[in-house]
């Protein structure tokens, strides 16, 4: 353990700085083995206090103020900053740095990736490159000159407009402008021998934007779509929430060694290559979406992040859930808005509902933190997305349309909070929103219990809901929860909801009654209805609750035949496979009734001509996966509902397997490649059906067949690696076929690093491949263990994937995963602390597995020296 126990920073700490810092201007000489910093600041008083700076890992040269050279005593330097101590109510500070790029390993700060130089400075890694105020409550305008070999590295880069350039022996210089304040986490640089596409948008009010794609030569042709994308970014953003951009550049660059995604620095955004790169050939459908959406994502933060930051990192959902929100939207605008809704939910469920029951559950507001990097959660992403989700739907689409620009032009410029939001927000609405702070202060999930009774012409609901306890959070207040339903008739229609329920404390719009649930009990009546109709509970995923609800299999098939909300019958579905896995587990067998609804949606895709119906039917007609039912049935029995899942899975199969041939046929098409909505429901279509014939085969040599041809004869990314994958998981396969296959597979793609990693993914989730397997291909030429997209496809996928072998009862797999977190936690933190998160749910599983990963996490806990982002990850899990 550390001597000395890391310090927990409060959100009732929080004190403004004494100095402001209001433009820096900034020199990079960069050399091999050492990059020179010279930065100069203009800073002001703003109360009493000395001027602290932040600063790490730094050699520091020189300080200057107002040109006068100061001596060590006129100020105070420890390992993480130094304090100035005299400098008057406004002064110029000239602070000389250098540091060592290639030995920067945690690739925070500025960095060497392969043949390029850049920087990653969200959270806090602009401390990492010279001595400031590292915090986003500081906004300053910057201006960057960039030098080095002009040979080398001709192309050097960073954030707002190019405003000077020159070429002096051998040396070039580049200097750029940025005329909006930022925070120094925005802050970006690139240098590099790089190629770029370029192109440009028209803004609404008539600016010309150039707009430039860099990655390095070898990358360039597979940029195109995310160019695409960025258009399409750009002119929705200015159509529904109008917002222009700004500057007169926006540029993006692909880097292969990225701990995150992308990071929205202002004009310069940088990417990991994984969510940029895309073409037919390297590309699966789903890359193609994630390409989308990141750069989407990534743009819309220039005014939710960017233009008006967050003032500290405690209300860093303030900038990535609204961010989250939006990029959903237009994704929803892009493809299906149904199938965007349930894959967020699918992923809430899995795996946000099970941070929210862990020993990390934390508000969306998180009140405290030892390492802020260990809070790009999905609490913070996804959950905060769905709180901004029920603001929308609260006050409806128009009324949060006014309280979106009411938040941009009241704090443009401004570091906000999300009680800022929620005071836009409250501005332009009658529906009172104190309550919902709620949403920010208390952590867990909420369960909302319905149960209904039906007398003469009136049915009754009554709601209840509660909150488990979460660390710290013993006791909970009741939530302000929209809760979304509908009335289906016996004929499968919608009732029209007027004048049924008009007590009712919410709205109706349509055929949905939007209820406002603020008690801990709410009873709602309807009357005058002619039969009992059949409940369309939380349509739409309306707030991120458990919905308890006792339902017949009968009912949960009507609804998945009939309910015309898309979520609510999807959902319906998945709650009737739930309970047949369940059933399955308790030794019973498959019903006929779960057997007739697969076969009406089998029917229903082989006639469905609309992509938006082509894409909810393969959604639907997808298994729960293990991640989805860890989350639904408890305490998870790992390998009881791996065999009830691979039961229900086979049944289907053979009672369908004339239907899935039919479909896989009718699925098949000659056509070109292409990234179309309805293109890429066909192919889910086509591989649902690949999946159920594989796993209804019996003989080895059949599945060979039967995935050697599709693999054959496939011409792009997304039907070789479907084809691919279930060869790697499945065991009736020879050993010879999959590992000649397998080799051909890495043959075709050696070169590209992104299906590379794909091709390590497949191999470590596959239920046959044993922790000796794992470790030979960690011995792999392609792999590298100082690359964050490597160690993903390798280990992280291992062990929130290979449920089986993860999960062996002999604990191989829990001290496979230990030994990484330990071998990396001084290289990188930030990956060994992600790489920890499938050890600290261990309360979720049985007493046997509990113990042994327990062991585990006790064991990185024993490791000395551990870097604060495992050591707070690892001791709240065991407290």
């Amino acid at each position: 353990m550390r001597d000395a126990e890391p310090r927990t920073i409060h959100l009732t700490d929080y004190q403004p700085p004494a100095y402001r810092t209001k433009s820096v201007q900034l020199h990079f000489d960069i050399r091999d083995g050492e990059t020179r910093v010279v930065s100069t600041l203009d800073v002001v008083r703003e109360r009493a206090g000395a001027l602290e700076l932040d600063g790490q890992n730094l050699e520091l040269e020189s300080i200057k103020v107002d040109g006068e050279l100061l001596s060590s005593n006129a100020y105070e330097r420890t390992d993480s900053g130094l304090t100035v101590l005299d400098v008057g109510d406004a002064a110029t500070l000239e602070i000389v740095t250098r540091i060592r790029p290639e030995q920067n390993t945690e690739l925070e700060g500025l960095y060497k990736s392969s043949q390029m130089y850049c920087t990653q400075c969200e959270a806090e890694g602009f401390r990492n490159i010279t001595y400031y105020q590292d915090r986003p409550d500081v906004l300053a305008r910057f201006t960057t000159t960039v030098e080095a070999d002009a040979a080398r590295y001709p192309v050097l880069l960073s954030n707002g407009n190019c405003v000077a350039e020159s070429v002096r022996d051998g040396r070039k210089s580049v200097t750029w402008e940025d005329p909006f304040p930022k925070p120094a986490y925005l802050f970006a640089l690139v240098a590099g021998d790089l190629s770029h596409i370029e192109d440009r948008f028209i803004t609404r009010s008539g600016r010309e934007v150039t707009l430039r794609i860099y990655s390095e030569p070898h990358n360039i042709g597979q940029c195109d779509y995310a160019m695409d994308a960025l258009k399409r970014s750009m002119r929705w953003d200015e159509e529904v929430f109008g917002r222009e951009y700004d500057l007169d550049i926006f540029m993006i660059v692909a880097v292969e060694d990225f701990n995150m995604g992308a990071m929205e620095n202002k004009g310069l955004n940088i990417f990991n290559t994984s969510c940029v790169l895309a073409s037919a050939d390297t590309a699966t459908d789903l890359a193609y979406q994630r390409v989308e959406a990141v750069v989407a994502h990534e743009y819309f933060h220039n005014w939710s992040g960017n233009r008006v930051t967050c003032r500290d990192w405690f209300q860093l959902s303030l900038k990535e859930g609204f961010t989250v929100f939006r990029d959903a939207e237009f994704s929803s605008d892009m493809h299906s808005r149904t199938v965007k809704r349930i894959d967020d939910v699918k992923f809430l469920r899995s795996v946000q509902f099970a941070e929210d029951g862990g020993p990390l559950a934390h508000p969306v507001r998180p009140d405290s933190y030892i390492e802020i990097s260990n809070f790009y959660t999905v609490t913070i992403y996804e959950k905060g997305a769905e709180v901004v989700r029920m603001y929308h739907t609260l006050l409806g689409a128009e009324a949060f349309r006014r309280g979106s620009d009411l938040y941009f032009d009241r704090h443009d410029g401004e570091a906000a909070t999300t009680d800022d939001f929620l005071a836009c927000m409250q501005e332009v609405t009658d529906v009172d929103l104190a309550q919902f702070q709620r949403w920010y202060e208390q952590a867990g999930t909420p369960v909302v219990a319905l149960e209904q009774s039906f007398s003469g012409d009136t049915l009754t609901l009554t709601f209840r809901q509660s909150c488990p306890p979460t660390p710290g959070q013993p006791e909970k207040s009741p939530f302000l929860i929209p809760f979304a339903l509908g009335l289906i008739g016996q004929d499968g229609e919608p009732l029209p909801l007027d004048g049924l329920a008009d007590d009712a404390p919410g709205e109706v719009r349509g055929n949905t009654l939007v209820l406002h649930l603020r008690d801990d009990q709410t009873t709602v009546r309807f009357s005058g209805l002619a039969e009992q109709p059949v409940v369309s509970a939380l349509r739409g995923f309306s707030a991120p609750v458990r919905l308890k609800m006792a339902r017949s299999a009968e009912e949960q098939a009507f609804l998945a035949r009939n309910d015309n909300d898309g979520f609510a019958r999807w959902d319906a579905l998945q709650a009737l496979l739930v309970a047949e896995i369940e059933r399955l587990m308790s030794g019973e067998s498959v019903r006929p009734l779960v057997v007739e609804v697969f076969r009406t949606l089998v029917q229903q895709a082989l006639s469905a001509e609309d992509a938006e119906q082509a894409a909810l039917l393969a959604t639907m007609l997808a298994l729960p996966d293990e991640a989805y039912l860890f989350e639904q049935i408890a305490p998870v029995d790992v390998d009881a509902i791996c065999d009830a899942r691979n039961t229900l899975e086979q049944h289907l199969a053979d009672a369908l397997a004339d239907d899935w041939r039919q479909l896989y046929d009718a699925k098949t098409s000659e056509s070109a490649y292409v990234p179309t909505p309805a293109e890429m429901a066909r192919r889910a279509l086509r591989h649902i059906a690949l999946r159920f014939r594989v796993a209804g085969a019996t003989d080895g040599g059949d599945v060979e067949r039967l995935l050697g041809a599709h693999l054959d004869r496939a011409d792009n990314l997304t039907e070789r690696r479907t084809a691919f994958e279930l060869i790697a998981a499945n065991a009736l396969v020879s050993q010879d076929f999959r590992r000649t296959r397998a080799q051909e597979f890495y043959e075709r793609y050696r070169n590209e690093a992104l299906v590379v990693d794909a091709w390590f993914s497949a191999q470590a989730m596959s239920p046959v491949t044993s922790i000796a397997n794992v470790q030979e291909l960690a011995r792999h030429s392609a792999f590298d263990a100082r690359n964050p997209n490597k160690l993903r496809a390798l280990y992280g996928v291992f062990a929130a994937r290979n449920f089986r072998r993860f999960h062996a009862l002999d604990g191989s797999g829990y001290e496979f995963l230990a030994d990484r977190v330990i071998e990396l936690n001084a290289q990188n933190p930030q990956m060994a602390s992600r790489l920890t998160t499938e050890l600290t749910r261990f309360r979720r599983y049985d007493a046997a597995r509990q113990a042994i990963m327990r062991k585990a996490l006790e064991r990185i806990a024993a490791k000395e020296n551990l870097s604060k982002d495992v050591f707070e990850v690892v001791t709240k899990s065991l407290s």
